[in-house]
């Protein structure tokens, strides 16, 4: 499984000196037991880390630069304790290149009205201060995450935690190298795409091999890590020979295998994480990779059919977001528009991630009829139900744009028996009407990535960091 690093995030509060030290203490005093309390919760999926009580430019603009050289670290998440003069988060803030939460929370969630004085009043002014900072940041046109309410609440807790995993997302997207097995397919236009800008505005990186490159891996795979791959898929997968002859059917899957541990090795030692194959371009292999492509989109890496290397990449990134749970490469493929049933049928020629499986995935051998290669195996198995997000980028030339839509995910009504490949159905919440017409009004492609794990919010965060127009279909 593709492993993401240990990141961890800066907690920092906002005040001066005009209170006195005393209250500076109360003030980082507050602090931290607001962080201590946040990490304990353990609903967090990285840690805070308490740096300062941010009083000065000069301290806010060192403590920024430091978070934009630590690798470690993947966001800012700020809070004004009390009223910090945002002119002295200009600089600081110009500079930061990493991704900034402003936590506007206080630390008590009540007020203590038979107590309080002005000097609870002068400490406890985050109503004034997160105004004063925000002002700052929209100002800046920063595309910052604003989190309101008590720092205690469950619901707060979790949207820090949904902007952490973005965030981490986010820093993690300028790692993305994606290995081009062949060219796009021939004559499509939404697979296209200015791969200088992608590296610009998400840090993809996307390199093209000749599929000699891939062969020679492919064929250097000793029979032994096949063997044993082979008995560890018969515990996982049901092994259905169907049709096939005992022979044709074990060497279809072995050979699967052997395009696995070819296309792992070549990523690995060459450090992609994301890759893309084209039916159109497989000299020198025996078949299309299927069950090898699903097999590694279950292990974290991302990809694109016909040498879609956005998706690839978008598919990398999501995972990333997700911690690989149920976010999988999709295609629109064929339609149910009876009234009051209306949805799509979404699936691939082979390669459909078995992240998304609601029952146990069969390993099939079926023919293609596409590509002119050997019939591969490939792993068949019905998608799940519930709330989803379907998700894709397209290049206008001048933009790159995010276009998805809510979605509901089921099941077909009856069984497919005659269909050789997974399936999943879903239907916009919009409404596929609107849904539809909107997506391809907006220039949308044919594939995506469909997520049940990722919230609309965190997909709509995601494209605020990268500055990138979104069209979010309602």
């Amino acid at each position: 499984m593709l492993q993401v690093p240990d990141y961890e995030f800066w907690f920092v509060t906002g005040s001066q000196h005009l209170y006195g030290e005393e209250q500076l203490k109360s003030v980082e005093k507050d602090a931290r037991d607001i962080v201590d309390k946040l990490n304990a919760t353990n609903k967090l999926p990285y840690p805070v880390k308490f740096k300062l009580v941010a009083t000065t430019a000069d301290s806010i603009t060192q403590l920024m630069k430091d978070a934009n050289y630590n690798d470690n670290v993947a966001g800012v998440i700020t809070w004004m304790h009390t009223f910090s003069p945002a002119k002295n988060w200009i600089r600081g803030t110009k500079l930061l290149q990493k991704p900034l939460l402003h936590l506007a929370t206080q630390y008590l969630n009540h007020i203590p009205y038979d107590t309080i004085d002005f000097d609870y009043m002068n400490l406890n002014q985050s109503a004034h201060g997160d105004r004063e900072y925000g002002f700052i940041n929209a100002r800046l046109r920063k595309n910052n995450k604003i989190v309101y309410g008590w720092w205690g609440d469950e619901e707060v807790q979790q949207e820090i935690a949904d902007w952490e995993d973005v965030a981490v997302a986010y820093n993690e997207s300028f790692k993305i190298k994606v290995a081009r097995f062949g060219d796009n397919m021939r004559n499509v236009a939404v697979t296209e795409g200015d791969k200088v800008e992608a590296q610009i505005q998400f840090g993809w990186t996307v390199d093209y091999y000749a599929l000699g490159d891939l062969v020679e891996a492919v064929n250097a795979v000793p029979e032994s890590d096949i063997d044993a791959k082979y008995k560890e898929l018969q515990d996982k997968y049901e092994f259905v020979q169907g049709d096939n002859d005992k022979d044709k059917y074990e060497h279809s899957v072995r050979y699967q295998i052997r395009e696995y541990f070819g296309i792992k090795n070549f990523l690995d030692k060459n450090n992609y994480s994301a890759f893309t194959t084209n039916f159109e371009d497989l000299y020198g292999l025996e078949q299309l990779p299927g069950l090898a492509a699903q097999l590694l989109m279950d292990e974290g890496y991302g990809f694109g059919a016909e040498g879609d290397w956005k998706t690839a990449a978008l598919d990398r990134l999501m995972k990333i977001l997700t911690h690989n749970q149920a976010t999988a490469f999709m295609e629109d493929y064929t339609l149910e528009l009876q009234k009051g049933k209306e949805a799509i049928l979404g699936s691939h020629m082979l390669e459909v991630d078995p992240g998304i499986a609601s029952d146990k995935p069969r390993v099939e051998v079926h023919p293609l009829d596409i590509g002119g290669k050997a019939d591969p195996a490939r792993l068949v198995f019905t998608g799940r139900e519930g709330d989803a997000f379907d998700v894709t980028i397209s290049d206008f030339g001048n933009e790159y744009r995010m276009i998805g839509y809510a979605v509901e995910g089921h099941k077909a009504p009856k069984p497919t028996p005659h269909l050789p490949v997974a399936k999943q159905m879903w239907t916009p919440k919009v409404g596929l009407k609107a849904g539809a017409t909107q997506w391809i009004h907006d220039g949308g492609g044919h594939h995506t990535v469909l997520t049940f794990a990722a919230s609309e919010q965190q997909i709509a965060d995601l494209a605020t960091m990268f500055d990138l127009p979104f069209d979010d279909i309602k």
